[in-house]
């Protein structure tokens, strides 16, 4: 079994129905909306999204917090990871009525138990949330710019990419940049190229949460691998929201082929019934890797 690394998942969506159902005992919530059977019940972005904020919203407190990342984790490394990066969102924490420190605090106790227990390494990405406007995401880039957190290590964009001009968030990237933060942004996922170009265009990106709708355009991916941008892949995340039919049409293979660099990411996997494990598997059944390559 290859060693196993991730790069792109939201801790927030990384909630297994499991805890999730334990979080609502807690603090008496109905999951029979969202969860049956043990899995998230969804149907559209819209419904994925009411389930994905009211499980979110089940985590309050700090020690709610360090349980979910110590969980994520702890399952990562039994998958065979030995390294993880999370994106964090203090406007989650803020509706529970925690501070971005408190809330980063809380996961980096669970971050430093996973890896106490397996011996997994994790990190931070503070993201800022497209809908929720300039400000606010600005003030997110200012929190990860100063916060100081030895384990937070980069500054992102998330959400709806229908939503807001990536020009628009230009400052809050530079300061992240000042910061000495590494960059990463949403794009090319629910939108097409143009998205991934203004990417690279407006926010000089290292990294880029998606990407594949690039392979609309020749010159963008050849930009893309010219510049070394890392692209942060998802396929069944991609497959399940519609963004390819299958996983015989999603591009990862042609982009790989065209000189990115791709990596293989679970995004908010049980939402979308998967888990890095399966990833890996997916790239092996249907982009034809084998164990080195992976």
């Amino acid at each position: 079994m290859p060693l196993k690394a991730e790069l792109h998942c939201h801790i927030e969506g990384a909630a297994a129905p499991e805890l999730v159902i334990r979080q609502a005992q807690k603090y008496g919530k109905d999951t029979s909306r969202y969860i049956r059977n043990g899995s998230f019940v969804w149907h559209d972005f819209t419904s994925f999204l009411a389930a994905y904020d009211f499980s979110s919203d089940l985590f309050r407190t700090e020690e709610d917090y360090a349980r979910l990342a110590d969980h994520y984790l702890t399952s990562l490394a039994r998958d065979g990871a030995i390294y993880s990066e999370i994106f964090t969102s203090p406007d989650h924490a803020g509706k529970a009525g925690l501070s971005p420190k408190a809330y980063t605090d809380a996961l980096g106790e669970g971050i430093a138990r996973a890896k106490a227990r397996t011996g997994i390494e994790g990190r931070m990405i503070v993201t800022g949330v497209r809908n929720t406007g300039v400000e606010s995401i600005e003030q997110a880039a200012r929190f990860a710019a100063r916060c100081g957190h030895p384990l937070v290590t980069g500054f992102g964009v998330a959400g709806d990419e229908r939503m807001g001009d990536l020009e628009d968030y230009v400052r809050a990237f530079e300061i992240a940049r000042e910061a000495g933060l590494g960059i990463t942004v949403h794009a090319g996922e629910l939108m097409g190229w143009e998205s991934v170009e203004a990417a690279l265009d407006h926010i000089r990106p290292a990294r880029i949460g998606h990407g594949v709708r690039a392979v609309e355009n020749p010159d963008i991916v050849r930009r893309i691998a010219d510049e070394g941008v890392v692209l942060e892949c998802c396929p069944s995340s991609n497959v399940a929201l519609k963004v390819f039919d299958s996983f015989a049409d999603h591009p990862f293979p042609a982009l790989q082929a065209a000189g990115c660099k791709v990596t293989l990411n679970s995004d908010d996997p049980p939402y979308f019934w998967t888990s890095l494990k399966r990833e890996y598997d997916i790239a092996a059944e249907h982009f034809s890797m084998n164990d080195k390559a992976l």
